[in-house]
């Protein structure tokens, strides 16, 4: 009988230390996207919208970093600087930039080697990736709206409140001064953006920021016209598309109100083309 309870209590320790090892293997898979068998990317929100040859679905299954935070410094909020090259410098808390993000989704999209970094916005023009907290950049004499947002290694943007900061900053002396409003709904454009090269075709993130405002089925929403083709977007989350030609291509997006008349705002309607290229 007492052999009986050793090989007994023998089967459940080796039972025991097979599960915490494969709950540790599993947990360091999850963690490591070198580790994580290639899928079929991310993992469509809500229904996969297929129209004109193009798939367009959101997704929402990327690491999520809820405690980071962005604050640029300088140049201040309605400050007065120098026309030229200005000095940028912020304080980050709880995000490590030149991180690779480590979610399979990295394997799927166009993924800066660089790892994660700040999309800095200059009145909605493309963006510039930053991979420090101090750099310079050049700007022309007059009134600026500067995004700057925490991004993913693969450009997808932190949509949590304090993951961006938006500010009116003036170069030089201007004769002509804008109309902004920082309390107004606003969307700017982030990607796609230049060009995509082999396998980084066959899925490209659309994504973009929103401030003072949200999505929804019976709310704003964002009309994406895709080389032509309408879709409308009801979800504050990065999409896909799918079935994008090779060569150029063409994206206009417009945040428009529950009766599809366009928001006022300068940059709430903007259109961009990015090239796509076999090899």
């Amino acid at each position: 009988m007492k052999k009986t309870y050793l090989l007994l209590a023998s089967a459940l320790l080796l039972g025991f230390s097979a599960c915490d090892t494969a709950r540790q293997t599993q947990e360091n898979e999850s963690q490591n996207p070198a580790t994580t068998a290639r899928g079929d990317g991310p993992t469509p929100t809500g229904a996969v919208m297929s129209k004109g040859g193009l798939r367009v679905f959101a997704f929402d299954d990327s690491q999520k970093y809820p405690e980071s935070q962005i604050r640029l410094n300088v140049p201040p909020a309605g400050g007065v600087v120098e026309a030229g090259p200005v000095q940028f410098d912020y304080d980050l808390s709880n995000y490590q930039l030149t991180r690779m993000t480590p979610h399979s989704n990295s394997e799927h999209m166009a993924n800066s080697q660089e790892g994660q970094h700040i999309h800095n916005i200059v009145d909605n023009e493309p963006y510039t990736a930053h991979y420090t907290t101090e750099f310079t950049k050049e700007l022309a004499e007059g009134d600026h709206v500067i995004l700057s947002f925490l991004s993913r290694s693969y450009h997808e943007s932190l949509k949590h409140k304090g993951a961006y900061d938006l500010r009116i900053v003036t170069a030089g002396n201007p004769t002509e001064r804008i109309d902004f409003d920082v309390n107004a709904p606003h969307m700017f454009y982030s990607r796609p953006k230049g060009e995509y090269v082999g396998a980084d075709t066959e899925q490209v993130m659309l994504d973009f920021y929103l401030v003072n405002t949200e999505l929804s089925t019976t709310g704003n929403k964002v009309r994406a016209t895709i080389n032509g083709t309408e879709f409308i977007l009801d979800k504050w989350m990065p999409h896909i598309m799918e079935g994008l030609p090779m060569g150029e291509n063409t994206i206009k997006l417009e945040l428009i109100d529950n009766n599809g008349s366009l928001i006022p705002g300068p940059y709430n309607s903007v259109t961009r083309t990015f090239t796509l290229k076999a090899e």
